[in-house]
């Protein structure tokens, strides 16, 4: 296992496959409990996704913005996973747009079933979850 303080090329390239995240937020007493988020790495260097405005992600996060996100590659693969940690910002701003790009990203929108569950997500209002990573873990076999 390997630190570092930002994400590499080859934890980029991890990342850009459609692989679910495990997004846990801080939650003071109470363990955490992570949760299967889509996630897009950004040019930038951060790590962001999205949900409703009233999730119990957003309740969290308004109280205490720390978070992490772990990904794995799947079974049958050399093991491999990159974990980010760090503060998170919210906004509404470029929501819409990334859960479109992720819906893409993470279904056949040709399916019927696919586009109209899309179009009810981006019928309702989202936050963009952002997150700076502050810690860097990986590991490769």
């Amino acid at each position: 296992m390997t630190d570092t303080d930002g994400l590499t090329e080859q934890d980029l390239e991890l990342l850009r496959r459609p692989l679910y995240g495990f997004l846990s937020v801080a939650a003071g007493p109470t363990p955490a409990q992570p949760r299967p988020v889509w996630f897009e790495a950004t040019d930038e260097g951060t790590v962001q996704l999205f949900t409703g405005p009233g999730t119990v992600k957003i309740r969290r996060l308004r109280r205490d913005p720390r978070a992490s996100l772990v990904v794995a590659s799947p079974v049958g693969e050399p093991e491999r996973w990159v974990s980010v940690a760090g503060r998170a910002t919210m906004t509404a701003d470029g929501a819409h747009d990334l859960a479109g790009r992720l819906a893409e990203r993470y279904w056949d929108l040709r399916d019927p079933a696919r586009a109209a569950a899309l179009a009810d997500m981006l019928a309702q209002d989202q936050v963009r979850i952002i997150i700076d990573p502050e810690t860097v873990r990986r590991f490769v076999d």
